[in-house]
């Protein structure tokens, strides 16, 4: 009997529509941190932007959903992408104030001009 009933709970929870993509987000956010850092930013915004449409919708009612570990999971790796995509946009901008344009897109003169700053 017990059976019975746990079957019939399980039919009756749904997953959250978003759960999955946020998750994805999270991890591609972090995945394309590197890529200039704007790449990684707007898929961990826009990951949190699902992330919160779902935890409202799962606050409404918690038991009609059964994946709400996957958005807290995937909120979590949403942060982490935008907090290192937004690290590594401030370091490109760094380096193109401090160096130039000219300097970032030629390796060559990027190591000239870091010898002439350490004084070698």
């Amino acid at each position: 009997m017990d059976q019975n009933n746990f079957s019939n709970f399980e039919s009756q929870s749904q997953k959250l529509p978003n759960a999955t993509v946020v998750l994805v987000m999270g991890i591609v956010s972090i995945l394309s941190c590197c890529c200039y850092g704007i790449i990684s930013v707007l898929l961990g915004v826009v990951g949190l932007y699902l992330a919160k449409k779902d935890t409202q919708l799962y606050n409404e009612n918690p038991t009609l959903y059964s994946n709400y570990n996957n958005i807290k999971t995937g909120k979590i790796l949403c942060i982490i992408g935008i907090v290192l995509g937004a690290l590594y946009l401030m370091f490109v901008l760094f380096i193109i104030a401090t160096f130039g344009m000219e300097a970032f897109q030629d390796p060559a003169l990027m190591e000239q001009k870091m010898r002439e700053l350490m004084g070698q």
